[in-house]
């Protein structure tokens, strides 16, 4: 499918299969307003090409290597906020799409997606519109607007550090296992530290937890 937009736009591709890297660049490079101007497998190489080739669009998995593409992503648009950045995922559960949202995301793919329509996400949003699906944004703007009713804001102070700790990683959209190894605790060990989290905080889910976070540190 022809691109429907003339201005190239140069895409960053972050994924540690190499297969997918090889299928994207071949699908990308038949387009002529779309230049692979670079490819990363871990989230630290995401960040350090990210400034060093100024793409325009990022097409990024979730998971990766060394940690989370949410957490990458948060860091690169903290520094080249004019960089899009789109995932391109297999994980559609809602607090990865919400954390993605909450990090500032552009675009949220599932990797089924055909090439078609990927070649129309990524003209959408280099000519700088959104794909994100309306309702779930409309759910992470309510919960961090909730947030700020100080009266209804649980206090940080209720938190012990390593809940505190916990919450933090959380909020970079890491796993329970990710988690675990980072402050090794086992999986059983952090499943109850975000248990008194959630109880705390009144809250039920992780997204809700990172948006609580983030706002925190605003």
């Amino acid at each position: 499918m022809p691109a429907t937009d003339s201005r190239t736009i140069r895409v960053l591709l972050v994924d540690d299969h190499e297969v997918v890297r090889v299928g994207l660049r071949t699908v990308l490079n038949q387009e002529h307003n779309l230049i692979v101007a670079g490819e990363a497998v871990t989230a630290a190489e995401a960040i350090r090409q990210a400034q060093k080739l100024k793409p325009d669009v990022i097409l990024m998995d979730i998971r990766l290597p060394d940690g989370s593409g949410i957490d990458a992503c948060r860091e690169i648009l903290a520094a080249r906020p004019d960089t899009r950045v789109i995932f391109l995922t297999s994980y559609s559960d809602d607090d990865s799409v919400l954390a993605a949202v909450l990090a500032g995301a552009h675009g949220y793919l599932l990797k089924e997606i055909d090439s078609a329509a990927m070649i129309q996400a990524l003209d959408t949003v280099g000519a700088g519109r959104s794909i994100l699906d309306p309702a779930v944004t409309a759910r992470a703007l309510r919960w961090v607007r909730s947030l700020r009713e100080g009266d209804q804001i649980p206090r940080t102070d209720q938190l012990s550090t390593q809940e505190g700790r916990v919450l933090a990683l959380v909020a970079e959209g890491k796993t329970n296992k990710e988690i675990g190894a980072a402050l090794e605790l086992s999986d059983k060990t952090v499943k109850n530290y975000l248990a008194n989290v959630f109880q705390k905080l009144r809250i039920t889910r992780r997204a809700q937890a990172a948006a609580f976070f983030l706002k925190r540190r605003q």
